[in-house]
């Protein structure tokens, strides 16, 4: 494939919109020119669960937001290659201010990090000035600049659970998780009204039903869904724990309630196993995030080779937004997390 005379007009679309009006052969080997790029480039690849199974398999790492954020502070790369959504990028970018982070896709944000926008969490969070902030890593870095702690549904209940009791506390931004936190430690918490708009939307209904017809399936669930959907499942964990979960409990066949893209991983490690999305309430393949699978094969290779589209970010607001991720790694580190 010819190189593309990418001039500046085109940076700048490419900057704001990703490679979106250029087409790569068909005859281009992909999965080898991206390695061949990632040698040449000292380039690694970070990418979430819940992205398309080809760039999975093409990851130097894969992982839920605790590993991913683990990996990207301790990475010696020059460049780091971030197959997720926005939000994942930008803690990549303030954990390596000095490293060139780009991702496949701009466009790729999250529908719980934009249930809490900055400036009315801000007004939010000023309502209760004695209150801790505890915001889960699925926020903008302008939430995560406010925040005190930053989690991740791996170590929400370990940090609560580090906080003296007599502290009160703000949650934010998914309620969901925030009430199955206060469940499981007994903490009165004020949470922020938000939610993921891919564990929002499983049917209770659906899932009853499937589960009548599957009666030697365990329905294992992701603490962002609803109470009501929490309440039927055999295990409750974050995205590495349900796969964890998997890996070593007897059973055959799960019913899986979180991003489908999950599935892929579960299936490489137990290939014995059957393994059931659960159903949204609508017809829609709702169980796949549309922003994570923003992402392709594709423009993960063009995004290595011209090194577009770059995370810019303001340097005084990732010193900010670094205090409460540190902080979060720092207890994660203790407690082996």
């Amino acid at each position: 494939m010819a190189d593309i005379n990418i001039t500046d007009a085109a940076q700048e679309k490419l900057q704001a919109k990703g490679f979106l009006d250029i087409e790569v052969s068909p005859e281009l080997d992909l999965f080898l020119e991206i390695e061949r790029l990632k040698k040449e480039k000292n380039a690694i690849i970070l990418a979430h669960y819940y992205q398309d199974a080809d760039i999975q398999d093409i990851a130097d790492y894969i992982g839920d937001s605790l590993g991913l954020a683990q990996k990207a502070e301790k990475t010696t790369a020059d460049l780091i290659v971030f197959a997720g959504v926005h939000f994942m990028a930008e803690t990549a970018k303030i954990l390596n201010p000095d490293k060139k982070v780009v991702l496949p896709d701009l466009r790729a944000g999250c529908s719980l990090a934009d249930s809490a926008p900055g400036d009315q969490f801000k007004a939010f969070r000023d309502r209760y000035p004695d209150h801790l902030v505890i915001s889960y890593i699925n926020c903008s870095a302008e939430v995560k600049a406010l925040s005190d702690i930053i989690c991740t549904s791996s170590n929400a209940q370990k940090i609560v659970e580090t906080i003296p009791k007599d502290q009160p506390i703000i949650f934010a931004p998914d309620r969901n998780l925030g009430a199955y936190l206060i469940k499981k430690t007994g903490r009165d918490m004020v949470l922020w009204d938000g939610t993921c708009m891919v564990h929002e939307i499983f049917s209770l209904e659906k899932i009853t039903k499937l589960r009548t017809r599957h009666p030697n399936a365990k329905f294992i669930a992701h603490p962002e869904c609803e109470d009501a959907v929490l309440r039927l499942a055999d295990f409750i964990g974050s995205t590495t724990a349900l796969l964890n979960y998997t890996k070593k409990d007897d059973a055959t066949e799960y019913i899986v309630g979180t991003e489908a893209g999950i599935l892929h991983q579960m299936q490489l490690a137990s290939p014995q196993k059957t393994f059931i999305p659960a159903p949204p309430t609508t017809n829609c393949a709702c169980n796949d995030c549309p922003h994570m699978k923003l992402n392709t094969l594709e423009k993960l290779y063009l995004c290595m080779k011209y090194e577009q589209p770059e995370l810019l970010m303001d340097p005084v607001l990732m010193v900010a937004a670094r205090k409460p991720i540190e902080r979060m790694l720092e207890i994660s580190a203790k407690y082996g997390l």
